[in-house]
C-alpha cells in the first residue's frame, strides 16, 4: 500500500492540490471500488471499506481537482455506479436502486425485488447496491431538503439488509444492502452557512473524515498531462483490488493487539465536537486498514496496515478542528473564525486595525471585537506580539509521543508541515 499510495501522489505531484487530499481522494476511490468485495467480521455485523470524506478548505485550495482525478481513475478502472453532480434525495434513491454491483445481480433482479419482492432472504443478502458520489462542492450535489438526505447516509453507512427511504407522496422504495462512498469538497464558510452547528453531533457527520487542506504548492500555468503508461499502470493496480467472491479479511495475532492499543489509548482531539466521531474512529480505522492490505494484496491485516491506516487518521484528525475553524462553538463563532482565518493568511504581524477592517460588517463596534480577540488569544488559536504590535498565527507541528502508534514518516514531507 505505501507503494501505491507513493507512486499516486507522485502521479499527482505535478498539480496545485494538496498532497493530503489526493491521499484521502484515493483511498475513498478506493473503498468505493472495493466495495463489499471484501470486509471485516464485527461482533454481529461486517465493516465493509466504503468512506464518507469531505475535503474542506479556502477558496482556490483546488479540492475539486483531488476529487476530479480520483473519480476519473474510478471511471477507466470501468467503475460505473457514479452519482451524478447534482441531485435530489428521491432521484438517489432510484437511481441507485437499479444500479449494478459487479457480483453477479442484474439490476432486472433489483427492480424485480422492488416490484414484486426478492424470492427468498438469501436473495437479499446477494443483492447490494454500490455508489460513489464525488462532489467537489458537496452542498450543491444534495439540492433541497438536505438534512433529511443526509439524515439517511448516516443510517446507510455499513447497513445490511432492506433501506427503505420515504420519496414522494408517502411513497418508498427498497435498496438492499446500500453500499454508499462520498467524497466531498467544502470550504469552512459554506460549511458553516449551510448547517447548524448541533449536526456535528449526529450521524452523517459522526461518520465523517474533515480532510483540512492549505494551497501550499507553486502555482502551475500550463498542467502536463501526465504519461498514458503511467495512469494505465494506477489503473491497473486499482482495478486488482475488487474480488470477483465476497472475501473475509481476517487480523493477524500483532494487528488483532495494536487495533486493541490504539483503541484505548487517550483520544488526541481535545475538541468536544468531534465527541461523536471518536464513538465510531474504530471502525474507521478498520475500513482503512481494510483498504490497505486489499491494495497490497494481502487477506490478513497485519499490524503494518494498521499502523498506516492509524498515522493517516491521525494525522487528518489533528487538522480536524482547524477544518471547522469557530463553527459550533459559542455567539459569534463564524466572526472568530473569520479573525482566525484573517491572522492565518496575513503575512507577518497584523494590527487590530487591520483586522477590524475585515470584520467591521459582521459587529456592531470595535468592543466586540476586542472580546473575541482577547477570547481566542486565551484559547492558544492566536497570539499577541509583545507591545501591542498586533497579533500572530499561533500553530504547532503535528507531533504524537507514542511512535508505536503512528510512523509519521509514512507522511510526505509537505504533509509533515501542516500545522494544526
Amino acid at each position: 500500500m505505501e507503494d501505491f499510495l507513493t507512486q499516486y501522489l507522485e502521479y499527482t505531484e505535478n498539480t496545485e492540490a494538496p498532497a493530503i487530499y489526493h491521499r484521502w481522494s484515493i483511498l475513498t476511490a478506493l473503498g468505493a471500488y472495493i466495495g463489499r468485495s471484501y470486509y471485516v467480521k464485527f461482533g454481529h455485523f461486517n465493516i465493509y471499506p466504503n468512506l464518507y470524506t469531505i475535503l474542506i478548505g479556502g477558496a482556490g485550495s483546488r479540492k475539486n481537482t483531488a476529487i476530479n482525478i480520483a473519480k476519473t481513475l474510478l471511471r477507466k478502472s470501468g467503475y460505473q455506479n457514479i452519482a451524478p453532480t447534482k441531485t435530489t434525495k428521491e432521484k438517489f434513491f432510484i437511481d441507485m436502486s437499479e444500479q449494478g454491483t459487479g457480483h453477479g445481480s442484474a439490476s432486472e433482479d433489483f427492480l424485480e425485488a422492488n416490484l414484486f419482492g426478492s424470492k427468498n432472504e438469501e436473495d437479499d443478502k446477494n443483492i447490494t447496491h454500490e455508489i460513489f458520489i464525488g462532489a467537489g462542492e458537496f452542498n450543491t450535489f444534495f439540492g433541497n431538503n438536505i438534512l433529511d438526505f443526509l439524515s439517511d447516509l448516516g443510517e446507510m453507512w455499513d447497513y445490511e439488509g432492506a433501506f427503505e427511504s420515504k420519496i414522494k407522496n408517502g411513497k418508498s422504495i427498497t435498496v438492499y444492502n446500500p453500499t454508499v462512498s462520498i467524497l466531498g469538497g467544502n470550504t469552512p464558510t459554506t460549511f458553516a452557512n449551510s448547517f447548524p452547528p448541533e449536526i456535528i453531533g449526529q450521524g452523517f457527520f459522526s461518520r465523517t473524515i474533515l480532510v483540512y487542506g492549505e494551497r501550499t504548492r507553486a502555482k502551475i500555468t500550463f498542467p502536463e498531462n501526465p504519461p498514458d503508461e503511467s495512469t494505465a499502470t494506477i489503473v491497473g493496480r486499482i482495478k486488482r483490488t475488487r474480488g470477483l467472491l465476497r472475501t473475509e479479511l481476517s487480523f493477524s495475532p500483532s494487528a488483532k493487539e495494536l487495533v486493541h492499543k490504539i483503541y484505548h489509548a487517550p483520544e488526541l482531539i481535545e475538541d468536544s465536537r468531534f465527541e461523536s466521531f471518536y464513538n465510531r474512529r474504530l471502525t474507521i480505522l478498520i475500513k482503512l486498514g481494510i483498504i490497505i492490505a486489499v491494495v497490497a494484496g494481502k487477506n490478513q491485516i497485519g499490524a503494518n496496515h494498521i499502523l498506516y491506516a492509524n498515522t493517516i487518521l491521525t494525522h487528518a484528525e489533528q487538522l480536524m478542528p482547524k477544518a471547522l475553524g469557530e463553527f459550533g462553538r459559542a455567539k459569534n463563532s463564524d466572526v472568530s473564525h473569520k479573525v482566525v482565518q484573517t491572522i492565518n493568511n496575513h503575512p507577518g504581524v497584523i494590527s487590530f486595525r487591520e483586522i477590524w477592517a475585515a470584520v467591521h460588517t459582521d459587529l456592531e463596534d470595535m468592543k466586540s471585537l476586542v472580546v473575541i480577540v482577547q477570547n481566542l488569544v486565551e484559547a492558544g488559536k492566536i497570539q499577541s506580539v509583545p507591545g501591542g504590535k498586533g497579533f500572530l498565527p499561533k500553530k504547532k507541528v503535528i507531533t504524537s509521543d507514542d511512535t508505536s502508534l503512528v510512523d509519521y514518516s509514512l507522511l510526505t514531507e509537505e504533509e509533515r508541515r501542516m500545522k494544526k
